[in-house]
């Protein structure tokens, strides 16, 4: 089996190194590379082209929202983006969904939350951390101008179910969950939710969802 392999882009030093020796102790994650701001993340992912980089918000020389974005533009790139928060509501995260993050990590997360996160992100088989992935897109589609003309426009290329299930995958709904909720297999949900991927040229559900919210096809509530 092919290992996760992980960037870890931090300014501090001890953190880089911390990760580091946490994620190599876990079976089937490796870390392919250290970056000590924005510029060599970019640069690293290019080069070393990991699965998941681990981005700190924060950073001399380039952000990790602006180097997010750089490496989410690559042409033809499947790198995912974890963003490394110290609040899990901070003002940062919003900027980072739109650039292309696919997840969110605190800082002071265990070790067992790390390596699950990356795995969850490496795979792009669901949300990170449902809850607190829901309340941040709400909260930054609030802070947004409001969907797209041409975004919108998009949803008519999918089927009357893809669209239903690109709704629930919004709400943070598993696989297991939306199929259990539509009565049909779990694999045929997978198949809904690749098929979404592609025409609506997305990466992942986290990047789905943030498209559900912005068309305005799910509206926040509750938040």
């Amino acid at each position: 089996m092919t290992s996760i392999r992980v960037l870890i882009a931090d300014d501090q030093a001890m953190v880089r190194q911390g990760f580091t020796v946490l994620l190599d102790a876990e079976p089937g994650i490796e870390v392919a590379g250290q970056a000590a701001n924005g510029l060599e993340a970019v640069a690293m992912a290019a080069e070393l082209n990991p699965d998941v980089v681990l981005m700190d918000v924060r950073m001399p020389e380039l952000g990790g929202i602006e180097a997010t974005r750089r490496i989410a533009a690559r042409t033809g790139t499947t790198v995912k983006v974890l963003m490394l928060t110290t609040f899990d509501l901070d003002d940062y995260v919003y900027e980072a969904l739109r650039a292309g993050a696919s997840g969110f990590l605190l800082k002071d997360a265990s070790a067992a939350e790390l390596a699950q996160a990356v795995r969850v992100v490496a795979a792009g088989d669901a949300l990170l951390a449902p809850a607190v992935t829901r309340r941040l897109i709400a909260e930054f589609t609030r802070l947004s101008a409001g969907p797209r003309p041409p975004m919108k426009e998009r949803l008519g290329d999918l089927t009357e179910r893809e669209t239903e299930v690109l709704a629930l995958v919004a709400q943070g709904l598993s696989n297991a969950e939306i199929a259990a909720g539509l009565v049909v297999a779990e694999q045929t949900v997978k198949t809904h939710v690749s098929r979404i991927l592609v025409k609506l040229g997305l990466r992942d559900r986290t990047q789905a969802a943030v498209f559900a919210y912005e068309t305005g096809l799910v509206r926040p509530s509750g938040y």
